[in-house]
């Protein structure tokens, strides 16, 4: 549900996801919020009771076009984008593919009239503490990583199990040819063909890159492995 589809136009038909909608494994819908509105001058927003700078989505198009979406069915689970919702992560992402179908608000302006969120049980989801103008772009961020773990969606089922935020752990750096580059060598230990090695290599570049990068993921993985 948006005021701008246009947004997902080709972000629909390109990478991964053009070729999951093509082979039919995924299915995105684009609602245009703006044709649900009862207004004659074709408005979805209004000034914000109490005063404030900018305008506020009206409740009536955005559940109205929620009510035309679910035509009667119930179940189905409801991310509006905010920053004011719970930080979106891959465990969130695993849990999402989970579902056969979501719905996702995308809010514009300054949001959306609270009334619209309590009518359509929405669960605010954030990508990340800072504002952008829309919902549409944190959209198609958790569409595109929730997609990943759909079956089918990646020709190499394995390559999720490999990755960043796997166990709390940032993933490992990653060579391929040539062997040198600009003065810079691919580590030997990567051609040693002693796979127990490289893997020892790669936990261990994980630990150090985490520690660095991203500390408070570094705890839970100390946590977890008492």
């Amino acid at each position: 549900m948006t005021l701008f589809p246009m947004m997902f136009t080709d972000f629909k038909r390109e990478s991964l996801i053009g070729k999951a909608v093509e082979k039919k494994i995924l299915e995105i819908n684009v609602f245009n919020i703006r044709d649900y509105t009862l207004q004659r001058s074709n408005s979805v927003d209004d000034e914000v009771y109490g005063g404030g700078n900018g305008m506020l989505m009206m409740a009536q198009p955005i559940y109205d076009c929620y009510r035309a979406i679910m035509n009667g069915r119930t179940g189905i689970k409801t991310y509006y984008l905010s920053p004011k919702g719970k930080t979106f992560n891959q465990e969130m992402a695993i849990e999402m593919s989970n579902e056969t179908e979501i719905n996702f608000l995308c809010g514009h302006y300054e949001g959306v009239d609270e009334r619209a969120l309590t009518l359509i049980n929405a669960e605010e989801v954030s990508i990340g503490d800072y504002v952008l103008t829309g919902g549409e772009l944190p959209c198609m961020v958790i569409i595109d990583a929730v997609a990943r773990f759909v079956k089918g969606v990646l020709s190499n089922e394995e390559s999720t199990n490999e990755e960043s935020f796997r166990n709390n752990l940032l993933e490992y750096p990653q060579y391929t040819r040539p062997y040198e580059y600009e003065g810079l060598k691919v580590p030997d230990i990567l051609l040693s063909g002693d796979h127990k090695k490289v893997e020892e290599w790669r936990l261990n570049k994980s630990i150090e890159l985490t520690k660095r990068n991203r500390p408070d993921l570094y705890k839970k993985y100390l946590n977890e492995d008492v």
